[in-house]
């Protein structure tokens, strides 16, 4: 069986915020913008994309479940992505110098990725790691 990853999903409770973070910042091409949601991939991966979409957009979430959700992403810990680079300093460089707000610096882990760490706008964990 073959698989491939088509399409994640990522909160972002400020569409405007988050289709900037990921086109201007990241390089990200958009794929599909409407009003309550937005694709994006990145350039020349046409069969991988994010969808980008408020968690209020989903009818079948409960007023609590929605309360839930903005809470975990206010704190950060709601989404995350790992994005794969063949250069993380130059990546964390040119990213840093647009204004993303940075988690953690390129450095080694103790499981061998050299890896560094943003956050979007909606307070996703964007991580990089050099392949």
């Amino acid at each position: 069986m073959t698989l491939s990853i088509q399409a994640s999903y990522l909160p972002a409770d400020d569409l405007d915020a988050a289709l900037s973070f990921y086109r201007d910042i990241l390089g990200f091409e958009v794929r599909d913008e409407g009003p309550l949601h937005a694709t994006v991939g990145p350039p020349g991966q046409p069969g991988t994309s994010l969808l980008l979409r408020p968690p209020a957009a989903d009818p079948e979430l409960t007023d609590e479940e929605r309360t839930t959700i903005a809470e975990l992403m206010a704190k950060g810990v709601h989404g995350i992505i790992v994005l794969s680079t063949p250069d993380l300093i130059g990546t964390f460089d040119r990213i840093q110098a647009k204004g993303a707000d940075v988690v953690q610096e390129p450095m080694k882990q103790s499981w061998g990725a050299f890896d560094c760490s943003f956050r979007d706008p909606a307070g996703n964990l964007v991580r990089f790691e050099e392949r």
